[in-house]
């Protein structure tokens, strides 16, 4: 079977195809068809089931190209996977948002963790990197933003990083801020056009902020996520969890086998699980290596650093046919 595909911005053709045109090689190697471009056409052959995959990834990758200036291999890679997948039998958990496509839960966590936010006050999710905890966690404050049941969004992280702190890195506040928010602002551009997210943010009905700002504050109307919650403090947690105003929620996500804080310091988040667990109107849920959405090699690497710490850097390599199996916390865990 033969389908052409018109570019609806010839323009683009770069930015479509990929440098050396490496978007389409990842089409045709991830579908199993022939992709031929010339000019504003884009040429697929195959088979017929393969051949309107592709046409529907070359059609979504153009879409995404109107509300953005590039591309990935990740969300190329996305897109692909999305196309890929068996039809869902019904849509009752997509999640619609300002872009024209709805957020949908890929695994039974993630569609367990987006009930539960839209049911309850305060969640606490817990799980790997890859899961979707902030991402879903935005597209469900984005989705009561549209349909007005929240008069407004506010997405917090701790000013704690992997290695480095804000003070060493060169600009002004706002400037040290935002690269540290980037993960943030980037799910919303996959939810509402570039102008959209800047007005929201004008007018204060998006706030993205580090989690010291937060002291004094009481937030009502609003949805309150906090991200990378593993590095708080419980005192910090406290002062978060605390703002909490009438007709708000809160939702509290992060990865405990992450944790950045100074060796000995508890985690704020493991503290409110172990507080919290078994209180009306809270929800605790912990996704797993299953529910990893990212890269396909993400959930190998994540299983494969769980079974096995990482060594100190000054730690001796011992040869593998010496290296014993080793018996640790995270093994034994759920």
């Amino acid at each position: 079977m033969e389908l052409s595909v018109t570019l609806l911005e010839p323009q683009k053709r770069a930015e479509l195809f990929g440098p050396s045109d490496r978007y389409l090689r990842q089409i045709r190697d991830a579908l199993g068809v022939r992709v031929q471009a010339r000019n504003a056409l884009v040429r697929v052959l195959g088979e017929p089931g393969d051949v309107a995959k592709a046409a529907a990834v070359i059609e979504r990758l153009q879409q995404l190209l109107q509300q953005r200036e590039f591309l990935d291999d990740q969300t190329v890679e996305a897109v692909i996977a999305e196309a890929d997948r068996p039809p869902a039998t019904h849509d009752a958990d997509a999640v619609p948002v300002f872009a024209p496509d709805p957020v949908r839960p890929k695994t039974d966590g993630q569609r367990q963790y987006l009930r539960a936010i839209l049911e309850k006050d305060l969640v606490l999710c817990l799980g790997p990197a890859g899961t979707g905890k902030t991402y879903l966690a935005v597209a469900v404050a984005v989705h009561l933003l549209k349909t007005a049941r929240t008069k407004r969004i506010v997405l917090v992280r701790p000013a704690v990083e992997a290695g480095e702190r804000l003070g060493f890195l060169p600009g002004d506040l706002q400037q040290k801020v935002n690269p540290y928010l980037r993960p943030l602002f980037d799910a919303m551009h996959d939810m509402m056009t570039f102008d959209q997210l800047k007005r929201f943010m004008v007018n204060d009905v998006i706030e993205v902020i580090p989690l010291a700002y937060m002291r004094g504050r009481t937030l009502n109307n609003a949805v309150v996520i906090l991200d990378e919650a593993q590095n708080t403090t419980p005192l910090q947690m406290l002062m978060f969890l605390t703002r909490l105003g009438h007709h708000s929620r809160m939702i509290v996500t992060g990865d405990d086998s992450q944790v950045d804080l100074e060796p000995g310091q508890p985690s704020g988040l493991i503290d409110a699980v172990d507080r919290l667990r078994g209180c009306r109107d809270v929800r605790i849920l912990r996704l797993k290596e299953i529910d990893i959405v990212r890269h396909r090699l993400v959930q190998d690497i994540v299983t494969r650093y769980a079974a096995r710490p990482a060594r100190a850097a000054q730690e001796p390599l011992a040869s593998d046919n010496n290296r014993k199996p080793e018996a640790t916390e995270e093994t034994q865990r759920e």
